[in-house]
């Protein structure tokens, strides 16, 4: 079902392998609900957070994170934290990623299918549903109506595209962060434009010490972002402190910082 020419011959040999199964139809689920500790979180506040999860940067043959190399993000991408590591996981989500790019319409059409289903499903539970569909990429998702589809529905997600515009009023977007030099005129920019801004630092001491002492970063206050995973209820103008995990945590680029 799946043209494979364009994947890593490492990987085509692991699908070969393993995984071959999965790729001979379409995705039986693309949202997950709720299925990482810090989403779970959020049912504190009364919401379900249901994600998309596809194979970050270049996995597929085709870049899906357009700024991952200029920001030095794609080693320590929190596709290697938590489930993201699995095997199994990988290959679903690489599977996603090729349906999402060579059979479009069917993907857009199960994704306002599977939104629609979830939000009568959690609203039933008594919980407000919200969406996050770049879990581990850094689509325009405004560019193909899917928020716009579900104006009742509030979808959020992480970028670091600091040029985004046209943005629903339901679709709450964070920046994301990274030290890396070529990437500082998108920082700047960000922080210019009075973004919210998420930012990995190296441990979870490091993020206390800070909102202990109101320290500052960027210039801009700084917020404890894990607490839970609704960035769309954090200020504006402020840094969301995130600490480092999977692979991260022993990452020395300029993505983590110190």
């Amino acid at each position: 079902m799946y043209n494979l020419s364009n994947v890593n011959p490492a990987l085509r040999a692991q699908i070969a392998a393993q995984w071959s199964h999965l790729f001979t139809q379409a995705p039986e689920r693309l949202l997950a609900l709720d299925t990482n500790a810090k989403t779970i979180k959020g049912q504190a506040k009364g919401i379900k957070t249901a994600i998309l999860y596809l194979a970050p940067a270049n996995l597929s043959g085709e870049n899906v994170c357009p700024m991952a190399t200029l920001a030095e993000c794609i080693g320590p991408c929190l596709f290697t934290a938590g489930r993201g590591g699995m095997s199994s996981v990988a290959a679903s989500r690489l599977r996603k990623t090729l349906y999402w790019l060579q059979h479009r319409e069917a993907f857009l059409a199960q994704l306002r299918a599977e939104i629609a289903a979830l939000e009568k499903r959690v609203t039933k539970q008594g919980f407000q549903l919200v969406v996050r569909l770049n879990g581990t990429s850094d689509i325009r998702w405004e560019n193909f109506g899917i928020p716009q589809a579900f104006p009742h529905i509030q979808f959020y997600d992480y970028t670091k595209l600091a040029n985004r515009k046209n943005i629903p009023a339901n679709y709450d977007l964070t920046f994301s962060f990274s030290g890396a030099p070529a990437y500082a005129p998108q920082v700047a920019k960000a922080v210019s434009d009075g973004a919210r801004v998420a930012v990995v630092f190296r441990t979870r001491a490091v993020v206390e010490r800070m909102l202990a002492n109101g320290e500052t970063f960027l210039g801009l206050p700084v917020v404890d972002g894990d607490d839970s995973d609704v960035r769309h209820l954090d200020p504006r103008g402020a840094v969301v402190a995130l600490y480092a995990k999977g692979k991260a945590k022993k990452d020395r680029g300029p993505f983590v910082v110190d």
